[in-house]
């Protein structure tokens, strides 16, 4: 299960549309430092471990988790991000990648204690969420985690009211989860969702 822990990752500078639809509880960062916080700690009580970052931007998640000894490897498309994130993280295998595309052979055969996306799979179009997904599952050891923290729902009709409460600032190029369709539960696995704000929740799936 999640675990909230007492580092206040919201106490980091991040960008200030982030942080004003978090202190207002607004669409689409409501949630957002106790998500990120339930990750973090989470994942920190079983530091060191071995933690996949799909799409890890400015790192602010993968640098905590770097400096309590995870060792990570990330994915990022921009090259600017990888640039900014390698001098704070010089260990740390960061990979130039459009995880559109699938994932970078540089992962294959490999496995990691924990897999953590964090607003990034709403990239993924509806139809390769679901293949992307349970290709990163495969990636995981017995007992390893999969963490999407994201703007999504438990239900269609959650995500339904979401949209319409949102009206002209909802974002129709992103395609948010909705955890009742997202897959039929492979045989091996358990998934949960555990909700942080009206818009936000993290998708945890664990191998069995």
């Amino acid at each position: 299960m999640l675990d909230n822990c007492g580092f206040d990752l919201w106490a980091e500078s991040y960008d200030d549309s982030v942080k004003h639809a978090e202190e207002n509880d607004q669409y689409p960062f409501a949630g957002y430092s106790r998500l990120m916080n339930a990750v973090y700690g989470t994942v920190r009580r079983h530091a060191p471990a071995k933690v996949l970052d799909v799409g890890f931007g400015t790192a602010l998640l993968a640098k905590k988790l770097y400096d309590v000894g995870c060792e990570i490897t990330g994915i990022d498309f921009s090259d600017e991000m990888i640039a900014l994130a390698q001098p704070k993280m010089p260990k740390a295998r960061l990979l130039q990648w459009d995880f559109t595309q699938g994932l970078p052979p540089a992962v294959a055969g490999e496995t990691f204690d924990f897999i953590i996306s964090t607003y990034a799979l709403h990239h993924l179009a509806e139809g390769e969420q679901q293949d992307f997904v349970l290709a990163l599952l495969q990636l995981l050891k017995p007992q390893g985690k999969l963490l999407i923290d994201d703007v999504c729902f438990p239900t269609e009709e959650a995500l339904r009211q979401c949209r319409q409460a949102c009206g002209d600032g909802w974002d129709d190029e992103e395609n948010y989860f909705v955890y009742a369709k997202l897959w039929q539960q492979p045989e091996g696995f358990a998934a949960s969702f555990h909700p942080f704000s009206f818009y936000s929740g993290v998708i945890e799936i664990a191998r069995t």
